[in-house]
């Protein structure tokens, strides 16, 4: 049986929402395999929590990320669109 890793999706997870929001897809993708590997008993269960609870931190990431990107686009469309509006 291999071990969890838990512990180091819940770090990434956490740093996710921190730090390093790309992080959030490294925790999502990581977290779900993991899970799945628990639920065919090729994985130690017992770190179940934490990579449930990382896996969660990086879902929360990644839409936070997404969300930033989108304001980021939406705000250089305006920078663009409204001068030249004024000028018209």
């Amino acid at each position: 049986m291999k071990p969890h890793r838990g512990t180091l999706i819940l770090v990434f997870g956490i740093l996710s929402l921190v730090f390093c929001a790309p992080l959030g897809i490294v925790a999502w993708i990581m977290g779900n395999g993991d899970l799945k590997q628990m639920d065919a008993g090729t994985m130690d269960p017992s770190g179940r929590s934490n990579t449930n609870a990382g896996r969660i931190c990086g879902i929360i990431g990644t839409v936070l990320l997404i969300l930033g990107i989108v304001f980021l686009v939406g705000a250089m469309i305006l920078a663009i669109i409204i001068p030249l509006l004024a000028h018209s």
